[in-house]
């Protein structure tokens, strides 16, 4: 509910504009289009007709050179936010893989678990339902050591981009969106 009043103040703000004819939300500029389609939550904006033409005129036109992100100023929004990875599960910690891409070190992509496989006599790490884990030993001098961290992949979101839309009171409201046609 509270997304459509966000999204009704924006509609609303843009009809206020000084025009001698009414404005439709599709006469808004490609901006404010963009933003409405990405703030649209149920359905997305792939489920909404009207929002197919304008995303997908972003998307082509963020594989251009020198791309710059379309603004709705009417609504103070700015520029989307981009977060590839959700937060690490309790008890987890975020950390990066081994790999780096060109020389960089990527975005950490991994959720990493310290244990203590000595307090469980008999049971290994391998033992423990971490099939697909990494496990990176830590070695004392005598190169043994019952700390063990264990690596798991980090989840990805599903829908990476965000707006923060401030509402009436001017408090900022999160709307994750993805470009996936």
């Amino acid at each position: 509910m509270r997304q459509r009043l966000i999204l009704a103040a924006i509609v609303a703000g843009l009809a206020f504009t000084p025009s001698a004819t009414p404005v439709m939300a599709e006469d808004a500029s490609w901006g404010c289009q963009v933003l409405l389609c990405a703030a649209s939550q149920n359905p997305s904006w792939h489920g909404v007709s009207y929002c197919v033409p304008p995303m997908t005129k972003l998307i082509a036109a963020m594989k251009e050179p020198g791309f710059s992100w379309p603004i709705c100023h009417e609504a103070k929004a700015g520029k989307p936010g981009h977060e590839t990875y959700e937060d690490c599960p309790s008890g987890t910690t975020v950390g990066s893989s081994s790999e780096t891409r060109n020389g960089w070190s990527s975005e950490p992509d991994q959720c990493i678990k310290t244990v203590d496989v000595c307090r469980s006599p008999g049971q290994r790490a391998s033992d423990t339902d971490q099939s697909s884990a990494v496990i990176r030993r830590s070695f004392g001098d005598r190169g043994d050591s019952c700390i063990q961290q264990i690596a798991t992949p980090r989840p990805r979101r599903p829908d990476p981009y965000y707006f923060d839309i401030p509402n009436e009171q001017g408090v900022k409201q999160r709307f994750w969106f993805n470009l996936n046609h």
